[in-house]
């Protein structure tokens, strides 16, 4: 893709709205554009990396079984006085009318919705366990949107629900979203620590909150640092290695500000290993029993021919926000670059050449490496404009792919300027760049 060719309005300077470092970027380098307060639009640059996110989200959703569905943004009033929440749920809720006069709203989130699906369609307990997904925007009326979209209003969520016939199953359940999530923010190359956290407006009495390390984030942490030293690879899909995994975390203190407790905390990690600090959640897990299944009348037939209620529980990722939480894990401050994890990087690879009006040799040599890594499903942006080239460089870093190719004056047939983000140019092969770029590519 050519620069000249491509939708991605750049602003000199960082506007002024913007408070946080994600914020910034997302509006400089032209990822999205204000509509309205807490409502953005993605633009190209944003979206494509978004979209990445939801991919890699889904394909580890996918692998502890759970099944995609696809629920609507609007959803009736009707199953939310029947859990007893929609008046419960306060002002963030958007209450609507259509022409018919009925009540509706814009989904917060889907239990009740889901709930409603599940027991419509199965009722006997030869039927569980049963994981079903969807990733779909939701709304909440935030009374002050902010940093961008950390805080907004409409985000873009992979929300997920279980049903199990008893308490034991059901947290065999909990615990593979548990591991899904520590894979799937590895692969986005984050650190998320699960920390046990309040379960606010979704209920119940086990939930954790999956954070960041961040300083400009909203959540109060406390933990213990060695948590950080647990290795969660090579975990399987069976009660015991999960139920061993989620010990290993534990066994650490490792709170929200909502569960904190000083006295606990003292007591429990010794003063070098204590971490207090601020965190960005990513993700978030609940446990609920039958909170939802029980008013909503949700039960299956059981062997001995008694009927009960499915134990449920919900999970969360927030894919629109973890493109802002990303940039704050990842930018430089000091050399102004952000470099994006080749996994969700809008492209894999920035083709710099020096351009000069009288002689487009440099562009044409762009355009032939772009023809073999194209061959190699190798994605590059090419920045043919004829800015002067700290004005191009400059750019690239702030846009982020994390590799880069820089064609001068002097013009090598074999071997080619190549920079990876934050580190030295080198003259390497075009072969070599890309066995590199390849080998990044699938570790992901």
């Amino acid at each position: 893709m050519y620069i000249s060719e491509s939708f991605i309005p750049i602003l000199k300077n960082n506007p002024s709205e913007a408070k946080i470092k994600s914020h910034q970027l997302m509006l400089r380098v032209g990822m999205i554009k204000q509509s309205s307060s807490g409502i953005y639009s993605w633009l190209p640059l944003g979206l494509k990396v978004m979209k990445k996110i939801e991919q890699i989200v889904r394909e580890e959703q996918n692998k502890i079984g759970a099944q995609e569905i696809l629920m609507p943004t609007i959803q009736s009033s009707e199953i939310w006085k029947e859990s007893g929440r929609y008046e419960d749920y306060g002002e963030e809720m958007l209450r609507i009318k259509d022409r018919q006069n009925r009540e509706m709203l814009y989904g917060p989130t889907n239990e009740e919705l889901v709930t409603d699906i599940f027991r419509s369609s199965v009722k006997s307990y030869k039927s569980l366990p049963q994981l079903l997904y969807h990733i779909q925007w939701k709304f909440r009326d935030e009374i002050r949107p902010r940093f961008g979209i950390m805080r907004c209003r409409e985000f873009f969520m992979k929300d997920a629900y279980s049903f199990d016939i008893n308490d034991e199953e059901a947290l065999f359940s909990y615990n593979k979203f548990f591991l899904s999530y520590l894979k799937t923010f590895k692969r986005l190359d984050l650190v998320a620590i699960p920390m046990a956290a309040d379960t606010g407006p979704i209920g119940g009495n086990l939930s954790h909150e999956f954070i960041i390390l961040a300083d400009t984030g909203e959540s109060k942490i406390y933990t213990d640092k060695r948590i950080f030293e647990v290795n969660s690879d090579g975990s399987k899909l069976d009660k015991k290695s999960l139920n061993n995994l989620r010990n290993k975390f534990e066994k650490f203190y490792s709170v929200t500000d909502e569960k904190f407790n000083k006295e606990e905390f003292e007591k429990k990690v010794i003063k070098e290993n204590r971490l207090i600090t601020k965190g960005i959640e990513v993700g978030h897990i609940f446990y609920f029993g039958d909170k939802y299944s029980k008013p909503m009348n949700c039960s299956v037939d059981l062997p001995e021919g008694k009927k009960d209620f499915v134990k449920m529980g919900s999970y969360g990722i927030g894919v629109s926000r973890l493109v802002g939480a990303i940039i704050e894990a990842k930018y430089n401050e000091t050399e102004e670059i952000m470099k994006w994890p080749i996994s969700v990087s809008p492209y894999d690879i920035s083709i710099i050449p020096i351009v000069n009006k009288n002689d487009k040799s440099t562009l044409e040599k762009a355009k032939r490496i772009n023809t073999e890594l194209e061959k190699n499903n190798i994605e590059s942006l090419i920045d043919d404009t004829d800015e002067n080239f700290s004005s191009k460089i400059k750019k690239m870093n702030l846009i982020g792919i994390p590799f880069q190719i820089i064609i001068g004056k002097q013009i090598d047939d074999d071997f080619i300027e190549f920079k990876e983000l934050g580190k030295n140019s080198k003259k390497v092969k075009l072969s070599e760049i890309i066995k590199i770029i390849k080998k990044q590519k699938e570790k992901n």
